[in-house]
């Protein structure tokens, strides 16, 4: 298990190192300047190059870009050029829309996702299985922003169950309460479940019934077992791998898919943050967002190799 372990950090770490030399590469190539920006079309050269002095942009890109990762390490991040706050200070406070409506929209997906799948499994090439493989296609193919849109219509428009945008915020000091910030999240988890709860649930059918095709399973239904018992004690665990896959994936693009969603919705989450600092070119803030997005999906996927040891161990003597 320990060198199981090792190598799955291994990766884990020079993953990071490789997307921190991207993600700043890229940034360092796009065209425009800070200092510019910020100071309008009327500038003149030498303010422009005082603030590119005060901002640290005189200094070499490979100066720089140490600094950056030095920072990192030590876990402080530098100021944002249009907020002249520090980065983690804002990504701390905007993930307490964005983790939220993550870990909700992956309740959602999960348990909608994992249900039909297994229903549909149950019922192979029949009318349940054709309905819900019918309904997960057409649940593929909307856009969540525009499903995004029709709940705004259907539920903040014509039934004004919920407001049409916004957040209230977690506390009544700010506004607002829990009650009042699950149901302002409720219409953006869904949206961004449907896509993945209709992917998950394919998938789901898909592993289960390759795993009900194996001999053992077989086995366990010359026994006497019924369809039921043998799926929920033997093909269920076996069926997990590819799922748990995809959850995983699923989990950081729910993350990282949340800037559109959050713009339609006007919740101020990282989608915003990212959306507001594109604008405005402060790219500290895009590079230190994208970084941790980055580190997000990687730690995501790290998580689900150990739940693979954990549901299928031979796993681990291979690795051994």
């Amino acid at each position: 298990m320990s060198v199981f372990l090792f190598k799955r950090l291994f990766t884990f770490l020079a993953t990071l190192a490789v997307a921190s030399v991207l993600v700043f590469t890229v940034l360092e190539l796009l065209p425009g300047n800070v200092a510019q920006v910020m100071l309008g079309e009327t500038a003149t050269p030498e303010s422009i190059a005082a603030l590119e002095k005060k901002l640290g942009l005189d200094q070499p890109p490979l100066q720089r870009y140490l600094h950056w990762v030095a920072g990192l390490l030590q876990g402080r991040t530098a100021n944002s050029f249009s907020y002249d706050t520090p980065t983690a200070e804002l990504i701390a406070e905007r993930l307490q829309v964005t983790l939220p409506l993550g870990v909700l929209a992956m309740v959602l997906t999960t348990v909608l996702a994992l249900a039909l799948g297994i229903y549909a499994a149950a019922r192979h090439n029949r009318l349940g299985d054709v309905s819900v493989m019918a309904a997960s296609q057409l649940g593929i193919a909307i856009p969540s922003f525009w499903f995004a849109i029709l709940l705004i219509l259907l539920f903040a428009v014509q039934l004004q169950w919920v407001s049409a945008g916004g957040f209230p915020g977690w506390t009544e000091d700010d506004g607002g309460g829990l009650v009042d910030g699950l149901k302002a999240l409720i219409l953006p988890a869904i949206a961004l479940a449907l896509v993945q709860a209709a992917i998950l649930a394919r998938v789901t059918r898909s592993a289960v019934l390759e795993v009900m095709r194996e001999d053992y399973v077989r086995t366990a239904r010359a026994k006497g077992l019924s369809r039921r018992q043998t799926l929920w004690r033997h093909v269920l665990r076996n069926a997990m791998i590819p799922v748990l896959t995809i959850m995983g994936l699923q989990f950081a693009n729910l993350i990282t898919g949340t800037i559109v969603v959050e713009n339609v919705f006007v919740l101020p989450g990282i989608g915003r943050l990212v959306f507001q600092a594109i604008a405005n070119r402060d790219l500290v803030v895009v590079r230190d967002v994208v970084m941790g997005l980055v580190a997000v999906v990687v730690v995501v996927n790290f998580l689900v190799d150990v739940l693979y040891a954990v549901v299928d161990p031979r796993l681990k003597a291979s690795d051994a």
